[in-house]
């Protein structure tokens, strides 16, 4: 349950400001180079898969496995990154040279080899090896970075002393940060829906798969990385298709058991799990995709997960394909920017205020609430695309028409609840326990990268009545 909104107190002075509240002047190179030798700064690197429009059937497996290189890369050279804070100090070229440099020749090979697995069959992509390079970014308002390299006492934290700064620096020193948080009672509600047209399709289809009390978590990615153990760097929490893991195909799919209460739902349905950095040791403490790569603390599982498909405001609905593959949001958000973060956070008794930036602390009696819109627009041919994005679309905020070319399929709507406490500080400035949405280590744990992904695997049968249920207005299970 909530207990009440997170208070949050000035830990560090602004940058460049000295104990005795002196302002100096620091370039952008000199804050990064705090941020870096504070252990607040993360490493940005383009994201190759959304240029990648088209790929050829017979090298979508060796791209796979190169886009998943990538982001073993980034994971290496963050971890890397977080251990050189002493040579960073000493000298302020040792990250440029001994980190992003290397990174830099490591992705220019793996990009270079998805250029030549792509152009045995088809048209070699061109300006692919413009995204090799990467930047080194501040976490932005925490601990280290130019919203505050100091502590109250003109002292520079440093790395390593996350116990030292609770408030400010989560559990790993990777997030979340106490500015990540927000009192979800000073926000304004905010929430608009299209206006519904004629031929709208208002029904609800709902399908109950529990809350993962099999406790079936790992941290593969089916849809992203297929073929690649470890391919999403963090652990998800799963419902409905047991068989989800790194190497399932169709088949094991269609012939895997279900959470869900309609056996006619094997759907597969994950997301990333929420953690309370509460010092708990899980299964995955020193683990890659939990403890080895920032991922720590108390596996939180939802006391509700509610599972429903809707309508379309413009249109009737068709059926989804068999084997669809959707995902909704970005893993990567904070450094590939806002444009496909969606998911959204809020507060039971507050779903009228939706945040995506922020993480909401809740009032007493009110529990955490993480929604997932999927999209519900679909090219009518393919069950997935080189980016796994193209072939699905969202409509139109304000008509709710979908796209040109795309067809209105059922929306899914997923909505988990937690029953965690609001992390707060004491007297003494110190936090009880951050919760926070597992990620990519160099994401800082940031609430705008919560995302959902989820597989069809509706028999033909119940995809119909599903259909029916929402053209014809009614509510069904």
């Amino acid at each position: 349950m909530g207990a009440g909104g997170l208070v949050v107190v000035n830990v560090y002075a602004s940058a460049g400001e000295n104990g005795s509240g002196n302002t100096t002047k620091s370039s952008p190179r000199n804050q990064i180079g705090q941020a870096m030798a504070a252990g607040a700064a993360t490493i940005d690197c383009p994201d190759v898969s959304p240029r990648l429009r088209q790929v050829p059937d017979s090298a979508r497996a060796e791209v796979d496995r190169e886009l998943a290189s990538l982001d073993q890369q980034v994971a290496d050279a963050y971890q890397r990154l977080r251990n050189s804070a002493q040579a960073i100090r000493q000298d302020g070229d040792f990250a440029d040279n001994a980190i992003m440099g290397p990174l830099k020749a490591k992705r220019t090979a793996t990009i270079d080899r998805i250029a030549i697995a792509i152009g045995r069959t088809a048209d070699r992509p061109q300006g692919l090896e413009s995204l090799a390079a990467c930047t080194l970014q501040a976490a932005g308002n925490q601990a280290g970075t130019g919203e505050g390299g100091e502590n109250q006492n003109g002292q520079d934290p440093g790395p390593g002393n996350e116990e030292e700064n609770p408030a400010n620096s989560g559990q790993f020193g990777n997030g979340p940060f106490a500015a990540d948080f927000v009192d979800i009672t000073t926000v304004q509600p905010d929430v608009s829906s299209p206006q519904t047209q004629q031929n709208a399709s208002l029904g609800k289809f709902t399908t109950d798969c529990g809350v993962n009390e099999n406790k079936l978590y790992n941290s593969d990615n089916i849809i992203v990385a297929p073929g690649v153990d470890n391919g999403a760097h963090h652990t998800h929490d799963y419902v409905g298709n047991q068989a989800n893991d790194a190497f399932a195909g169709d088949e094991d799919f269609a012939g895997g058991e279900t959470s869900c209460q309609n056996q006619g739902d094997k759907s597969s349905y994950y997301w990333p799990v929420l953690r309370l950095q509460d010092g708990t040791k899980e299964f995955d403490a020193d683990q890659p995709g939990g403890g080895a790569e920032g991922n720590t603390g108390r596996i939180l599982t939802a006391s509700q997960v509610t599972l429903e498909y809707v309508g379309n405001a413009s249109s009737k609905v068709v059926a989804m394909p068999r084997f669809l593959r959707i995902i909704t949001g970005d893993a990567k958000a904070f450094t590939n920017g806002t444009a496909n973060a969606n998911a959204a956070w809020s507060c039971t008794g507050f779903e009228d205020r939706q945040l995506t930036d922020k993480y909401p602390t809740c009032p007493e009696g009110s529990s955490v609430v993480r929604t997932s819109k999927f999209q519900s627009c679909w090219d009518g041919r393919n069950t997935d695309s080189a980016n796994h994005r193209a072939h699905v679309a969202f409509t139109d905020p304000k008509t709710g028409a979908c796209p040109t070319g795309f067809k209105a399929i059922p929306q899914l709507v997923q909505r988990l609840v937690y029953d965690v406490d609001a992390p707060s500080l004491n007297d003494n400035g110190r936090s009880s326990a951050f919760y926070a949405v597992d990620g990519f280590p160099e994401q800082m744990h940031k609430p705008i990268t919560d995302h959902g992904d989820f597989v069809n695997v509706f028999d033909e049968q119940l995809m119909n009545t599903m259909v029916e249920c929402i053209n014809t207005g009614q509510e069904c299970r």
